[in-house]
């Protein structure tokens, strides 16, 4: 099969650029021809006037467009897999795929079809405002803290909502869970256009590591909707475990001077260092204040046989079976985490016994033999209803 991939990479590296590039990887190992339409939004750091052409590019980008034509002609795809398009690729290339007669599959790894941040969340605490075609609220109660970008952000989901760029020439909608589908459902997208196809744990499906480990772990963007500050909070609690920290901290640069003796920011780690990083450590924590469309880092910690410990919000429950593969707790508390991670802590045991089994579950729907089977599968569902809806338009 002939794919192009279209995506949109951020300005520092996130999970969502990682996700993609896995995908790219897993298909070419499996034989298709994989084209890539790649913009980066590093392209416009440090520079006011190519932001400012960004602010409009991401409403509509007849630059893109024309890019995207010229790449469908010389190409030829069977299918069309779309991921961000946000600020430099825009929209406008969707019309032009339909227009082809091409199938267009869209992964949802956030929530930007509905919320202009992609967040449900201003302020630190969730917000759904945004909901049912009221963008303005992102101006309003200043989401990102920055005029310039929340008139941008709400003006390009006005648009694209208005000119119905998604729901007129999407044909399949990727959700990660149940709960980000049933988010889509309730504004209005049609549910039998959308699938849930969780991600893939890009980890080797490798022995389960036979060391307890020694810390408690975060892995991932240091950003305050992560839940940083819940997740330093419960170290200060839990003064006699060590916590460590591994990810870029450029959205909390001042994060790192917490002056904690049991815990260490690692910072950013290579594909081997972050393998070590899994292995040595004991329980893996996501403490999101946010609607978490999947936490990777759960699949993954799952997959090296460790315990993981997530808030109770959005997808994650979907992931972590309380009690079995791991424990939840609330959102935003510390005192709930802290005696989550106490009681896990104490009982090796079950650390073992909840590490197996989070593997067993994240070998059965994370793997990328699981992951691989269920694309090709909505593959094949696009591709037929675009060739149902090519015939009922020439007739």
């Amino acid at each position: 099969m002939r794919i192009l991939m279209v995506h949109n990479k951020y300005g520092a590296l996130s999970g969502e650029d990682v996700v993609v590039s896995n995908i790219v990887k897993l298909l070419r190992e499996q034989g298709h021809e994989v084209y890539c339409f790649f913009r980066s939004s590093e392209e416009i750091l440090g520079s006011f006037r190519l932001k400012a052409k960004a602010f409009f590019s991401g409403i509509y980008s007849f630059t893109s467009k024309k890019a995207i034509r010229r790449i469908l002609a010389e190409q030829k795809p069977d299918v069309v897999h779309v991921h961000n398009l946000y600020p430099l690729i825009s929209p406008s290339i969707l019309s032009e795929c339909s227009h082809s007669g091409l199938p267009v599959v869209m992964t949802a790894h956030n929530y930007r079809l509905i919320c202009p941040n992609g967040l449900f969340m201003t302020g630190g605490k969730t917000c759904e405002k945004c909901s049912g075609g009221r963008e303005y609220w992102c101006v309003l109660r200043n989401c990102v803290k920055s005029l310039f970008k929340n008139v941008g952000y709400a003006l390009r989901n006005y648009v694209a909502r208005r000119k119905r760029f998604y729901i007129d020439n999407v044909t399949i909608y990727a959700a990660l869970t149940q709960f980000q589908r049933q988010r889509l459902i309730q504004e209005g997208y049609p549910g039998d256009r959308i699938c849930v196809l969780p991600n893939m744990a890009g980890v080797s499906e490798m022995n389960v590591s036979a060391e307890l480990g020694n810390y408690v772990s975060y892995i991932g963007r240091v950003s305050p909707e992560k839940g940083i500050s819940t997740f330093i909070e419960a170290a200060r609690l839990c003064c006699n475990i060590q916590f460590k920290i591994a990810g870029l901290n450029v959205r909390m640069p001042d994060v790192s001077r917490e002056a904690l003796s049991n815990l260490e920011f690692c910072g950013h780690l290579k594909a081997n260092q972050l393998d070590e990083f899994y292995r040595n450590s004991r329980i893996v924590i996501l403490p999101s204040i946010c609607y978490e469309t999947f936490g990777l880092t759960l699949a993954e910690a799952a997959l090296w046989g460790k315990p993981v410990i997530c808030s109770r919000i959005g997808g994650l429950p979907e992931i972590v079976e309380d009690g079995v593969t791991g424990l939840l707790f609330q959102p935003g508390n510390a005192h709930d985490l802290q005696a989550k991670v106490s009681y896990l802590w104490e009982r090796p045991e079950l650390c073992e016994k909840m590490g197996q089994a989070g593997r067993e579950k994240a070998l059965c729907e994370y793997s990328a033999q699981k992951y691989y089977k269920s694309l090709m599968a909505t593959y094949e569902k696009a591709l037929q209803l675009a060739q149902a809806n090519y015939r009922q338009n020439v007739a």
